[in-house]
Formats: structure tokens, C-alpha cells, sequence
């Protein structure tokens, strides 16, 4: 899966996976009100120090390959999680991230003017999942009942939280959900102020590292909601050749992460806090292995969107339902036949 590692932790897919946003690079305007030959800035969260985003920031991969469009990137950095990015997509600070069904899905519902123009096939599904403190006594996703459990709100937690008790058979009712985003969640685990967390990725593994206690993930519960990339529509209607270069590139480097591991960790620094080593970056490498290629979306995956759909739906997590209509973007329409055969589809 498409992975990041940022100063704050949270590795992405897809993600799912993963994040870029696109406005003019003078004056106040946006990028789509800029004029002809002025330059584009394409605006990317920080990936941190590991990661296909990681080599291309330190190599300068996207700048190469954006610059015969009048285009460069420039690396900003964000907080962990595509639901807590929602501020910076309205303001046009932000306008490509990777992320996973569910926490667009919650974005749809409010309004939020993004769509997935990739999906990647699931891996490493076991780098997220349901943590509880040791004091808590919990072993099991049963024993939560009457407990509270951080979630980040209409996101991937609060998928994971809801599939797992899905799973069990146990009413949403009977656990307290606890709305966190990722940074305020590892605060108030550390402190025992949740009893558990559904969690993901880079916060996630260094939770368990320090003593949580696994009870379920994401491969366990049999989750559907896969890694994807996200553009802002609007990038999408006007600009649709610096989103599929920007795939195109991300393509690229995915398969160089499957096939060169190891080359994809402490990308800028091999010790300090946002190193692994040990048993941590043995595991990161094996999760880098199994990396899957971001491709264009097919109809097979609006099968695990309505899984994500329904499930937020039947428990009152969004108000209306998203259909795979409102979420994936046809880029290939877009595209001209040079532009689409440069990009990996996965027919």
C-alpha cells in the first residue's frame, strides 16, 4: 500500500496513499484562475522520511515531470489523516491527498468537493486496527462493550471501530465512540483517557510499540475500505493533465517501492525520532514489499465503497448516501489516448 511517514506520524497508500494541492504560484489567485504561462504550484503534505512521496521530494521527481506543464510541487506540511485535511481542501491550501473510501466518503457528506481519481489494491492490512490500553483489560472486540474508544470521525477509526462491532454482533450503541482526529487520539490513549483506539498506520504501529494491546485490524475484521487518491474537483475539471502526470509519477514510484524496499525507508534520516530501526523498520520494509500500484477505478470497487457507505449510513455517521457516481472521477474521459496510455489502469 502506498505509505508516508510525516514529523507527526502518519504513513499513507492510500493512502491509500499518501497528497497534493494545486494554486497559482503568484498572487492570491488559485491555480484555475491563473493565466496563461504562469506557473502552477502544486502543493503536497510533507511526507516525512519515508515513502514513494519521500524519494520524490528529496529527488525532485515531480518537479521534472511537472515542469513541461508549467508546474511545480511545493511540500507543505499537514496533520495526520485525510479527515483532518478538510479545512485546507475548502481553502484551496490543499488539492491532492491520498486517503482510503471512508474518509472521503464522511467529506462527500459535507460537501467537501473531492473525488478518488485511484484506488489501490488492499496490503498491509494489518498496519491498522483496535488498540486498547494495557489498564483497560480489554483482549477482544466484545470486551468494549461499555468502553470508550477514540475514532476519528467519518473516517477510517470510525470505519474499523464499526466493521469490527459489525463483525462481533455487537450494537454501535454499546461502545462509546469517541471523536478524535490522530494526534489528539495518541494524547488521550497515552493518558488513559480512552479505553482503546481505532487507528491506523504510522500512529498506530508506534501505539503498539509502546505497550497497546492488538485486539483486531483491519485484515481480521475483513475491512473494504482501500487506499485511494484524491483530488480536488475542481483541479480535476480544469486541469486534468496535471492530475494523470501526477498519477503517472506516483505510478512510477510505487512499483520501485515494491521492487526496492528498503529504499523507501529513513529516506532523509537513518536515526532521530522519525527513524525506524529494529524490529519496526523490518516490518515497514515487508509492508513496502507488498506495495500495490495506484490504478484508474473499476467496477469492482464500488462494491467495497458501498460497504463503507453502508455502514456509515446505518449508523448515522453521514446523513445522506454517496454513491460511486459522486466519489470516483472518470479521468479517462478527460484524457487524451497518449495521456491515458501512460497510466497503469489495472483492466
Amino acid at each position: 500500500m502506498f505509505r508516508t511517514r510525516r514529523p507527526h506520524g502518519w504513513r499513507l497508500a492510500i493512502a491509500l496513499a499518501p497528497v497534493v494541492a494545486l494554486v497559482a504560484a503568484c498572487g492570491s489567485g488559485s491555480a484555475t484562475e491563473s493565466g496563461a504561462g504562469s506557473q502552477l504550484v502544486l502543493k503536497v503534505a510533507d511526507p516525512g522520511n519515508a515513502g514513494p512521496l519521500a524519494v520524490a521530494k528529496r529527488d525532485g521527481t515531480f518537479d521534472k515531470a511537472l515542469a513541461p506543464l508549467g508546474a511545480k510541487v511545493e511540500w507543505v506540511n499537514t496533520t495526520p489523516g485525510f479527515s483532518s485535511m478538510l479545512k485546507l481542501f475548502n481553502t484551496k491550501q490543499l488539492d491532492v491527498s491520498g486517503a482510503a473510501f471512508s474518509p472521503v466518503v464522511g467529506a462527500l457528506s459535507k460537501d467537501v468537493a473531492v473525488r478518488i481519481v485511484a484506488v489501490q489494491d488492499p496490503a498491509g492490512k494489518d498496519q491498522s486496527g483496535i488498540i486498547a490500553t494495557k489498564e483497560s483489560g480489554i483482549h477482544s472486540v466484545a470486551e468494549l462493550v461499555g468502553k470508550r474508544v477514540a475514532v476519528n470521525p467519518a473516517g477510517k477509526g470510525e470505519y474499523i471501530l464499526l466493521k469490527a462491532l459489525a463483525q462481533a454482533g455487537i450494537p454501535a450503541d454499546k461502545v462509546t465512540r469517541v471523536p478524535l482526529q490522530q494526534k489528539d487520539a495518541a494524547s488521550a490513549f497515552a493518558t488513559g483517557k480512552v479505553d482503546a483506539w481505532a487507528s491506523f498506520l504510522v500512529p498506530y504501529q508506534e501505539a503498539k510499540a509502546n505497550g497497546g494491546v492488538e485486539i483486531a485490524t483491519e485484515q481480521s475484521i475483513g475491512s473494504k475500505d482501500n487506499t485511494v487518491v484524491v483530488f480536488r474537483t475542481e483541479i480535476l475539471d480544469k486541469r486534468p493533465e496535471i492530475a494523470a502526470k501526477y498519477l503517472e509519477v506516483l505510478q512510477g514510484l510505487t512499483v520501485q517501492q515494491h521492487d526496492n524496499p528498503s529504499a523507501f525507508e529513513n529516506v532523509f534520516e537513518q536515526t532521530g525520532p522519525r527513524a525506524l530501526t529494529g524490529a519496526r523498520l523490518a516490518d515497514a520494509i515487508r509492508v513496502d514489499s507488498e506495495a500495490t500500484v495506484p490504478r484508474l477505478p473499476r467496477e469492482s470497487d464500488a462494491a467495497d465503497l458501498a460497504d463503507v457507505v453502508d455502514l456509515f449510513a446505518g449508523n448515522g455517521v453521514i446523513s445522506r448516501t454517496i454513491t460511486a457516481a459522486d466519489i470516483f472521477y472518470d479521468l479517462k474521459a478527460k484524457l487524451t489516448p497518449d495521456q491515458l496510455a501512460a497510466l497503469k489502469t489495472g483492466r
